[in-house]
């Protein structure tokens, strides 16, 4: 119902509202100026976006030798036979110009004595063509680049330190957002108009207890969307992390796949290598053969370590400078000692299903980023592929809103979506986060995943929390998905049903009505359970 004491931001001069601060958001707004557009972010820039976190870099064709058909070739393989052929090829032929965009915004890749771009090696990539900046600090000089060029644009208005909390439509089209301060979640709700909304809202890995990412990413743009009526595409495939460093710290330090393509080796406790009776690529297999690599041996009670003590020894902190101060802080010397690691939720596959141009199912609402699918991951991304996805998505969502003709100027509701926001309730969201890990993980099972469902659906029907809802809508779109896939493909792994289906060689596309109708099939098979208070 209508209400009238609300705050508005007045954008009566916009009409793109970007929602996020990582690559994706400022990319796209860099390349729709001198358009004016708004750019909503929860955190302060440069704080809460997985982008800055990146530690492997950017994958390009650019070295000689190398050519972007063999990067599709790899990305394809790599995807388990869900990758969009078409998306791929083109991802990989646009990839040089997105890298030079880069630099001309400031980003200092790592170049050879020659002056040359300098490329490493990354697991499942046939050729170097990793493009990074002093070794392991990519994403956050892209970030920092970004940050200063943005600031420098008078085109783009930041808004920062409002959270989406709800998009808002007229029946035909999204017609803007509404929003909350993130300092004040129970202050009143802001609406904002728009005849564009870009998301690039970021993950979900933050719905996990292990994760690598930042709070911010736990699934907020994926559950608006589809609560809007979106249509979601492959949100069962998550990409785990087979190397994070467990040492206490939520989210966990990475420690990045480009040790490993140095020749850092995966051991146990034992001191034995144990990757190399998983697949003939040892450490450099598939993140998804890593991972499992990693959990069995973890499960086993062997333990599960990264060392680099031999390939890296003392020039481990100068090669790896971040992985070494994550390492130093927990009292590890990695120059000296194997670093203890566990499989950790990174990166989702799945996401807002969008085209080739970036736009979703719902007129006036675009996706870009890690909270969209483009098809061109499939159901295990290729390493480094997700921030070459990110640029060249946000350039083409940037010059489909450009080319765009708009009927008529946004219109601001006075309609609130949820005008109320109740307290989280105490344990809850951590105990979510707890049953994805367990439940929705590195190896899942039907019986699991049904308990999950139930659990999710619960919470997304009955909370009166805003941020718990749009975690458990996120949760439950995933858990509803990976309990109808049965079975195993890329970094979804099903222990009943261990082998791949070439039947089922299909991506999903589901909406959220979809999943809430599984969780009532599942409810009438067995009492819904709600979340407990774990107890160690």
């Amino acid at each position: 119902m209508p209400n009238q004491h609300h705050e508005l931001i007045d954008n009566s001069n916009n009409d793109v509202v970007i929602v996020g601060g990582g690559l994706a958001g400022l990319f796209c707004a860099l390349k729709l100026a001198p358009r004016p557009v708004i750019l909503v972010s929860a955190a302060p820039l440069g704080e809460g976006a997985s982008t800055a976190w990146a530690q492997g870099g950017i994958a390009a064709a650019m070295a000689e030798g190398d050519s972007a058909e063999a990067h599709a070739a790899d990305t394809i393989a790599a995807g388990a036979g869900l990758v969009d052929g078409k998306i791929a090829l083109e991802l990989a032929r646009e990839a040089p110009a997105r890298i030079h965009d880069l630099l001309q915004y400031g980003v200092p890749f790592d170049r050879d004595l020659e002056g040359s771009l300098s490329v490493s090696q990354e697991a499942a990539h046939s050729a170097r063509r990793i493009v990074r900046v002093c070794g392991d600090r990519a994403g956050g000089a892209i970030i920092t680049a970004l940050i200063g060029a943005v600031r420098a644009t008078a085109s783009i208005r930041v808004v920062e330190g409002y959270v989406a909390e709800a998009l808002l439509s007229d029946g035909e089209a999204v017609t803007g957002l509404q929003l909350r301060r993130t300092a004040d979640l129970s202050a009143k709700p802001v609406n904002i108009a728009a005849r564009a909304v870009v998301l690039a809202t970021g993950g979900i890995g933050h719905l996990y207890s292990v994760t690598t990412n930042p709070v911010e990413a736990c699934g907020i743009g994926l559950a608006i969307a589809a609560r809007a009526g979106a249509v979601i595409a492959d949100p069962e495939f998550v990409q785990f992390h087979p190397t994070a460093i467990m040492v206490g710290r939520d989210p966990a330090p990475l420690a990045t796949e480009a040790l490993r393509g140095e020749g850092a080796t995966l051991v146990n406790s034992r001191g034995e290598r144990f990757m190399q009776r998983q697949h003939r690529l040892a450490e450099l297999a598939p993140r998804d053969i890593v991972a499992r690599g990693v959990f069995a041996e973890i499960a086993s009670g062997r333990g599960a370590f990264l060392d680099a003590t031999a390939s890296l020894g003392k020039h481990f902190a100068e090669k790896f400078p971040t992985v070494h101060a994550s390492c130093i802080s927990a009292g590890i010397d990695p120059a000296t000692q194997p670093i203890p690691i566990a499989p950790a939720a990174h990166y989702h596959m799945g996401g807002v299903a969008v085209d080739a141009r970036g736009r979703s199912s719902l007129q006036g609402l675009w996706a870009g980023g890690e909270v969209a699918c483009t098809g061109a991951h499939g159901a295990n991304r290729l390493a480094s592929n997700s921030l070459l996805e990110a640029v060249v998505f946000a350039a083409r969502i940037a010059e489909d809103i450009s080319g765009h003709g708009f009927a008529a100027p946004a219109r601001l509701s006075t309609v609130m979506t949820t005008p109320r926001n109740c307290a989280m309730p105490p344990l809850t969201g951590a105990n979510l986060r707890a049953m994805m890990t367990s439940h929705v993980g590195v190896i899942r099972d039907s019986d699991r995943l049904a308990e999950a469902v139930r659990t999710f659906a619960a919470i997304e029907r009955d909370t009166g929390n805003i941020a718990l809802r749009n975690m458990a809508t996120t949760a439950l779109l995933v858990a509803a998905s990976a309990w109808a896939r049965r079975e195993s493909r890329g970094a979804h792994y099903r222990a009943d049903y261990p082998s791949d289906n070439p039947g089922l060689a299909l991506r999903t596309t589901t909406t959220l009505a979809s999943a809430r109708e599984i969780a009532a099939s599942l409810s009438e098979r067995a009492p819904a359970r709600s979340i407990q208070p774990m107890i160690a």
